[in-house]
Formats: structure tokens, sequence, C-alpha cells
């Protein structure tokens, strides 16, 4: 499973570079799974590839699955293989973050390190967490949202921003306002009884085989070991905003 960034633009592109890492590894299923649930394919006893977040990772996953290396999609401020959230409100809404802050923030879900925890640990260091918050269930759902005046800002994936951007008409209503602390991008992973070695060396052989169409889609630049503590050192959000979720 891709589906983390796998929006009908590069749709087919993940396609590819899925049909390149299974004929490096030799085996595994002929299509991408697009049709269950992240968590139980992230918890599959059988799972051969899939991506997930850093957030899941660190709070639920690790321990029950492989790391088998980070997409480095070279994005602008960050180290590679590491991403950062990108507050944005609309272009006619010229207010800062400390005054947005004051109105309703947009999130895709309570467990995505780049819509809630890093956008939640950056407001608390300033002092400041959202008036009201509402739950989207994905960052262009969000960002639909504060184009659409129900939330007044949101927070996104920075790889996510750039492909809504490049690939939608929802990068054009809206700024960039501010952007959080780079932090390790999204894991690909596999399940604890794979050979991870050899997943990760078929991964890497399939990046270098990807036609240059395919690499500017899907933006990967290389693969990066980042270890497991790097993942388990991000600070989770405060327990202020937390509470925010029972209310």
């Amino acid at each position: 499973m891709l589906g983390m960034y796998d929006m009908p633009a590069v749709r087919s592109a993940n396609d590819r570079f899925w049909a390149l890492i299974r004929g490096h590894l030799g085996y595994g299923p002929e299509q991408l799974t697009r049709d269950a649930d992240v968590w139980e394919v992230w918890q599959n006893p059988d799972l051969i590839f899939a991506q997930t977040c850093g957030m899941p990772y660190r709070t639920r996953l690790h321990g029950k699955v492989q790391l088998v290396g980070t997409p480095d999609y070279g994005l602008v401020d960050c180290p590679p293989g590491y991403y950062r959230s990108v507050f944005v409100a609309r272009k006619d809404d010229l207010r800062d973050l400390d005054q947005l802050a004051d109105g309703t923030f947009a999130y895709n879900e309570a467990l995505s390190q780049s819509g809630w925890a890093a956008p939640m640990v950056h407001l608390t260091r300033h002092s400041r967490i959202p008036d009201a918050i509402l739950e989207t269930g994905g960052h262009a759902l969000s960002a639909q949202a504060v184009i659409e005046k129900r939330a007044d800002f949101a927070s996104l994936d920075a790889m996510t921003w750039e492909l809504l951007k490049g690939h939608t008409d929802l990068g054009t209503a809206l700024r960039e306002v501010a952007a959080t602390n780079p932090t390790p991008a999204l894991p690909y992973i596999t399940a604890k009884g794979q050979d991870a070695q050899t997943i990760t060396h078929a991964v890497r052989a399939a990046i270098r085989d990807l036609a240059p169409a395919d690499q500017d889609l899907l933006r990967i630049r290389g693969l990066i070991d980042i270890p497991p503590g790097d993942y388990l050192s991000v600070p989770n959000p405060p327990e202020a905003t937390i509470g925010m979720l029972n209310t």
C-alpha cells in the first residue's frame, strides 16, 4: 500500500513504482492495495511493503513492524529523508499564525504527524493553541475546509502541499503562513517476519530504475536509512491539545 501520497495524478506512477519493486523482489501481489483500512494493512503479519506516518509508527507500530527506509523527496529546507508541516490560510486572509490561532484549525486526523502532532507542538511552543478544531479526514479536505471558510487555517504535510500545488487548484487559493521544524518523513515498513534488508535493496533499485517522468511525479530522490530512535524522539502533542480532541 502506498496510500499516503496516492492522489489521482500520481496513481499510475505509484503502480509502476510497485511493479519495479516487485520485479526486483521476485514476489509480491501484482496490484497495490487501495481498498483496505490502513491499520489492517500496517499490522498484517504478511505485509510486504507499505508507507506509514511517523506518529503511528512511534505510538503504535514500533516493535511490531520493521523499517525499510525513508524516501527523500528533496523538500526545501529539510534534510534528506525529512519533511515538515506547512501552515496554510486563504490568500485573502492576511493574519499571521498567532492571529489565526484565535480561529478554527482544520486537521486530517489525530494520529497524523504533519496534520496534528507537529502543528500542535509548534503552536504550544509559541504559547498558542487553536480556539477551535475541525477534523476533516484528509489533508486535501483540510485545505478545502479553509477555502470554504469552515476553518481559518490548516497544517499540511509539505509533500502533500507540493502535490496539491502541482496537480490541483487548491494551492491557488491558499498561501503558506509558517512551517514547523523538520522531522523524519513517512517511512516505508514491512512486517516483522519479512526480509527487510532484501526489500530495502529492491526499493533502492526501483527508485534507480524509475523513468524520469515518474521520478518527477513521485518526487523520490532516494531512500534514506533513518534509525527507529529518530522517529521515537519526535515529541507528541502536549496534554493541553490532546484534551481538545475529547471536547
